[in-house]
């Protein structure tokens, strides 16, 4: 990677060793996304809010 080039995802919050929960932040849509990960099966989605719609982080 270049050093002007900017990072797409950013990880913001994570838990666990062998199972492992992550949020993920599309830094160019601000998007938030949910990673579980246990062994060698994972799954990704977006986070949504309590009408359904995606749950964006503005970014500073």
């Amino acid at each position: 990677m270049k050093n002007n080039e900017k990072i797409r995802f950013k990880e913001v919050y994570s838990q666990g060793k062998v199972a492992v929960t992550e949020i993920i932040v599309d830094t160019e849509t601000g998007v938030n996304y949910l990673f579980h990960g246990a062994g060698y099966a994972g799954g990704l989605t977006v986070l949504v809010d309590e009408e359904g719609k995606p749950i964006v982080t503005k970014e500073n």
